[in-house]
């Protein structure tokens, strides 16, 4: 007979083998990619970059994080559920800080999940509109790379990159499918009965509130306009943040250009086979550089200052953290309802 604690050491042990396997894939890549670049000259053009360019980046970043936030606001509101624009900065502010120091990306959304749960009185409410907010924002990020492949003739002749047909076959495919969920959400939900045979009662119940959930959505077209636009607005900041990285190291790239590299990047990021993105996002930028015709240095270095960057900033979410812990004696997240 298998004990708890067993389950608990094979647990453990799992995870520790996935952890080192992502850890190993991260610095497998990494290696690989160094040994093909000349790491004095990357760290002379590291040297010599343009401080203002650096900072307009950051503030770029803090744009994003705001807009963020208020697309969150909207699909919360949807759900009945208004909170402090503060209050949900704060939330995503943290989100990013563990979303960044953790070896996974689901870190951040189990803190938004815990931070709007108690108002939502359920755990799958707060599920489906991060989820939701996860899934607008992707197919902001799915549109912005066809705009930029479309628009951009630059990659579109690169050989082996995504084409423009493919990235909007995958807009529009992504899209009926949400359209679908939110237009018969009982008919969505049904396709997820199977999972009644681990626990049919437990399984029915978060069901209903998801259906709900949707139907609620449903009623709201103009929070769901507002936060599609938000996630483009979104991409849109976030292309421009590593267009400002790599104009202050003075690599010829454009917007169109990174409208299709940065996006793609994100996206083979959420596949969980590195340490964060760590080595991944550095051989999709190479890759991506070096069909337009630049060194392999400058993929690095506009890689690694976009991430420096983002973690530098991202630490803000951990003084907010620490804010949070310390005011334990002020009202709790959940009950700090209000009007802004």
């Amino acid at each position: 007979m298998i004990t708890h604690s067993e389950n608990s050491s094979g647990s453990r042990a799992s995870r520790v083998f996935i952890t080192a396997l992502k850890a190993t894939v991260s610095l497998g890549l990494l290696w690989l990619l160094f040994s093909r670049v000349d790491v004095a000259r990357l760290w002379a053009i590291a040297r010599n970059a343009s401080a203002a360019w650096l900072i307009g980046a950051l503030a770029l970043y803090l744009a994003m994080i705001l807009t963020s936030a208020w697309r969150w606001g909207l699909l919360l509101r949807a759900q009945g559920l208004v909170f402090r624009f503060r209050k949900l900065t704060s939330s995503f502010l943290v989100a990013t800080f563990f979303n960044n120091f953790l070896p996974s990306n689901i870190g951040g959304d189990v803190v938004r999940i815990a931070d709007t749960a108690p108002a939502a009185g359920s755990k799958t409410v707060a599920t489906t509109v991060v989820l939701l907010d996860r899934g607008i924002g992707l197919l902001g990020l799915v549109l912005m790379a066809a705009i930029g492949a479309t628009v951009g003739p630059r990659l579109g002749n690169a050989g082996g990159a995504v084409g423009a047909s493919v990235l909007w076959v995958g807009f529009v495919v992504a899209t009926t499918i949400a359209t679908v969920a939110l237009i018969f959400p009982a008919t969505f939900t049904k396709l997820l009965h199977p999972l009644r045979l681990l626990h049919a009662e437990w399984v029915d119940e978060r069901l209903s509130r998801l259906t709900m959930a949707l139907s609620r959505f449903r009623r709201a077209p103009a929070a769901l306009s507002g936060c599609f636009a938000g996630a483009v607005v979104v991409q849109t900041v976030l292309v421009t943040f590593y267009l400002a990285i790599a104009h202050s190291m003075r690599i010829p790239i454009g917007f169109a250009e990174l409208a299709v590299i940065v996006p793609v990047t994100f996206i083979v990021q959420m596949i969980p086979l590195s340490m964060n993105g760590f080595g991944v996002r550095e051989a999709t930028f190479g890759f991506y550089f070096t069909r337009l015709g630049l060194p392999l240095e400058s993929a690095l270095l506009v890689s690694f200052v976009g991430a420096a960057l983002i973690m530098l900033f991202s630490l803000s979410g951990g003084v907010a953290y620490i804010a949070r812990q310390a005011g334990k004696r002020q009202p709790s997240f959940d009950t700090a309802l209000a009007e802004d």
